[in-house]
């Protein structure tokens, strides 16, 4: 049995699937990822969330980078990987979509807003730290370029992108969420993560943990490797499409 053949015959006998993504499935799309040679953080310290905090040059560089697009994601598309998961989602065999991805692309490729569980945010807008109400990015670029302190027109509280920094709190709704749906998966897909980021990579072992199969496809092996009941170190994007055809072929 081919890889792909094996991985259509987890799915069509799961009865609920989870897929949880990482980086490394939207390397495949031109966005480079953040701890390997060459990854954003070996050219650019992150800036911890309570620096953002407490310091207007902090926040200054913060936005710096939104607006000078230099963490890359911003342009990106969709690549077939992204494709063949909104397709899965599309036919009603997954579920949910755990990503620790902050760059839109499921959404982009056609999953749902609600079938998305962003465990490390969104870098596409912009949310208060104090009420919560978001911004959208385009929209603070005035005052950006205005050297103006960047807050809220509805309580005047400090805007950050949407994405969760070092530092601070994960976001609570959305970890429930995703231990909700690992807990009740009988398969759990893992696409380009390297799972060494928690408390995020202990959402694949809570489903494993539960009672779920586990693949692992990533370009490189994992910690979490000897627990899978499948694992491959290849092209996501490939051998997703592979999947979807072995999935129509048989039925």
């Amino acid at each position: 049995m081919s890889n792909a053949k094996e991985l259509a015959s987890l799915i069509r006998h799961a009865e609920r699937v989870m897929v949880f993504t990482g980086a490394g499935i939207s390397t495949e799309s031109g966005i480079p990822d953040f701890r390997s040679p060459g990854g954003v953080w070996s050219k650019m310290q992150p800036i911890y969330f309570q620096d953002f905090v407490a310091s207007r040059e902090a926040r200054r560089e913060s936005w710096s980078r939104v607006f000078n697009r230099t963490a890359g994601w911003v342009g990106a598309r969709p690549n077939p990987g992204h494709y063949a998961i909104a397709e899965l989602v599309r036919q009603g065999k997954v579920g949910a979509v755990v990503t620790q991805n902050v760059d839109n692309l499921h959404q982009d490729a056609g999953v749902p807003d609600h079938q998305v569980i962003e465990i490390h945010g969104n870098a596409s807008y912009a949310k208060c730290l104090d009420c919560g109400m978001r911004h959208e990015i385009e929209e603070l670029r005035a005052p950006w370029e205005a050297d103006e302190e960047i807050i809220c027109v509805n309580c005047a509280g400090l805007l950050k992108t949407a994405t969760i920094s070092f530092g601070q709190p994960m976001p609570e709704r959305e970890m429930e969420r995703a231990t909700a749906e690992a807990e009740a998966s009988d398969l759990c897909i893992v696409l380009g993560s390297s799972l060494v980021v928690y408390p995020a990579a202990g959402i694949p072992v809570l489903a494993k943990r539960a009672g779920a199969k586990l693949a692992i496809i990533n370009r490189e092996p994992t910690d979490m490797d000897s627990y899978a009941n499948m694992v491959l170190n290849v092209e996501i994007g490939a051998f997703m499409e592979e999947v979807l055809k072995e999935l129509e072929e048989t039925v």
